[in-house]
């Protein structure tokens, strides 16, 4: 049997995993990015050697399989690693991949969720835990999905009724804990992050994230290692 890894569902260039796999590395947890949104019959590692799965996010709509098909796989995939308890991982289009693969709703947000502002604690749990009740986070959505059956709300913003959730083993964040300093000038220098954005607009972005990101880390650094863990220990069931 092959070594176990963690499968990394990519759909653009820019939305890299991060501070995700940084935590996976640190844990010398090995693990595979793909990206197969455009492909109908992606070729895929074996399910049984799949220690965790996560799913990033992107500027297509979760459920917009006629472009993007592959986009019904992976949800297939999230859906049938929970069922057996590997961990999963979705970020903004990848939570709501997940949700929808769970048979929540998907519509377009009240309007676009870009930049920092607050979410608000609903609920705790250990898989993702936050100190106060309220934190300012990073967002860039438009998109927004409602909350799975059996899902455990933990977040909720102005705009945004499901920021957070839990269902199972997985983990559904629509903000973007993932993001570092250097992926965030990466993304100012993303023509598809930034249309329609100023100089000025960029500079408060880039203000907002100075003072925001080190309260964000430790949070980021909490759940990602966490998720890690969880993904160390699923590799050595399957391998015993």
């Amino acid at each position: 049997m092959a070594k176990a890894q963690v499968l990394i569902f990519q759909h653009v260039d820019w939305e890299k995993p991060g501070r995700i796999l940084d935590n996976l590395d640190e844990m010398d947890m090995p693990s595979q990015v793909l990206n197969i949104a455009r492909k109908k019959k992606p070729d895929l590692p074996d399910f049984n050697e799949v220690a965790g799965v996560v799913i990033m996010g992107g500027p297509m709509g979760a459920m917009d399989y006629d472009r993007f098909p592959g986009l019904k796989a992976e949800g297939k995939i999230a859906k049938a690693a929970i069922a057996v308890g590997k961990p999963v991982l979705g970020v903004c289009l990848g939570h709501q991949i997940i949700a929808t693969a769970l048979g929540a709703k998907l519509k377009p947000g009240k309007g676009p969720e870009i930049g920092f502002s607050p979410i608000h604690r609903v609920d705790r749990h250990d898989y993702f835990s936050m100190w106060s009740k309220e934190l300012t986070v990073l967002h860039w959505h438009n998109d927004v999905v409602s909350l799975p059956q059996g899902g455990q709300l933990l977040a909720k913003s102005a705009l945004t009724k499901n920021q957070a959730f839990r269902v199972g083993s997985a983990l559904g964040l629509q903000f973007h804990l993932e993001v570092s300093a250097p992926l965030f000038e990466e993304w100012l220098a993303t023509p598809e992050m930034i249309e329609g954005m100023k100089k000025a607009d960029l500079s408060r972005l880039r203000d907002d994230f100075a003072e925001f990101n080190p309260r964000l880390q430790p949070l980021a650094e909490s759940v990602f290692s966490g998720f890690a863990a969880r993904c160390a220990s699923y590799a050595k069931s399957i391998s015993a």
